[in-house]
């Protein structure tokens, strides 16, 4: 379930006992964070987005995380990751840099370390956030991954959330502001929407933006680029 905090944090590790501690920890820290235990999950959760970092154990299960990243960088995820494991071998540090993760911290360790760490990561992401573009003569949002030509009602509430960002939208708002004058009935059509533009803009940190939700508040864009303002 997602978490209003501002910096959220998925932590990818079979032991429930050890991702527990993790939360517990970075919670003393600010952090929020997600929970994935398997490979699967962990996919779906790097799918939505909304990550300022993550933490991925080198072993899941009987998976492998170090091929876990190898497969999201491959599909252009560019989520700061640091790996964890028991393995302190440098062939094991090695297998998990250059599959793309960020950085490696072995167990175990000085959860200070391990926050510093992940401070370093977050600011290097924020620092490198390309500048958003959007055309509304085309419907088009530019950056860094490219481009993407959205429907008219896609555009317009990506446009709303683009003018209003870093405030929180709610649900309400956006459906009064975009849907209600057509005799739309549901609130959720907004939600139908956001998925559309999370999947036509994925990832959303190579266009220069997160897309939150915050649970019984409503969406917020926030511009990586305006970060470093």
């Amino acid at each position: 379930m997602m978490t209003e905090s501002e910096n959220l944090i998925l932590i990818v590790d079979d032991d429930p006992e050890i991702t527990a501690a993790l939360a517990r920890g970075l919670a003393l820290h600010g952090y929020g964070t997600v929970c994935a235990h398997r490979v699967d999950e962990a996919r779906a959760r790097f799918g939505e987005g909304g990550f300022s970092a993550a933490i991925v154990d080198v072993m899941i299960g009987p998976e492998s995380g170090i091929e876990l990243v190898r497969d999201l960088r491959a599909e252009g995820d560019r989520t700061p990751i640091l790996m964890l494991s028991a393995l302190s071998e440098v062939e094991d540090r090695a297998g998990g840099l250059d599959a793309g993760a960020d950085d490696y911290i072995a167990k175990p360790f000085a959860f200070d370390e391990l926050v510093t760490r992940l401070k370093v990561q977050e600011r290097r992401a924020k620092r490198a956030a390309p500048a958003l573009r959007l055309e509304p003569a085309t419907r088009t949002v530019h950056g860094a991954a490219g481009h993407v030509t959205l429907t008219e009602r896609e555009f317009a509430l990506f446009a709303t959330l683009w003018t209003h960002r870093g405030e929180v939208m709610s649900r309400a708002d956006l459906f009064d502001r975009l849907w209600a004058r057509e005799g739309t009935s549901s609130e959720n059509v907004v939600d139908v929407y956001i998925g559309y533009l999370r999947r036509k803009l994925a990832p959303t940190r190579e266009y220069g933006f997160e897309l939150r939700t915050l649970r019984n508040r409503g969406f917020v864009l926030e511009s990586l680029a305006d970060d470093e303002n």
